[in-house]
């Protein structure tokens, strides 16, 4: 799957991602519980970007530079712009 594929409320089977950037880590309380988020730009081999969330162990995986492979993720949209995250039954992995 390519960035461009991308849809907001949909599912993501698989996508490869370069990490262009990562934000700070903040934490988080929710009613399942604490935890730490952060925000990454991430881009796929056509250079298009999209925003990565990391959750919790996640956040320390990954650096600039890294590439990673995102499998049954999640897409959302925040504030207009497409993040895709792991959501609840993905999973990461850095290649």
């Amino acid at each position: 799957m390519k960035v461009k594929e991308l849809k907001a409320k949909t599912p993501v089977d698989e996508i490869e991602l370069e990490i262009v950037s990562k934000a700070e880590a903040r934490s988080f309380a929710s009613a399942q519980g604490t935890g730490k988020v952060c925000s990454a730009a991430a881009k796929d081999e056509d250079g298009d970007e999209v925003s990565l969330t990391l959750w919790n162990e996640q956040i320390d995986e990954v650096v600039e530079g890294d590439k990673v492979k995102i499998e049954q993720g999640w897409v959302n949209e925040y504030q207009g712009n497409l993040q895709v995250s792991t959501g609840k039954f993905g999973k990461m992995t850095k290649l």
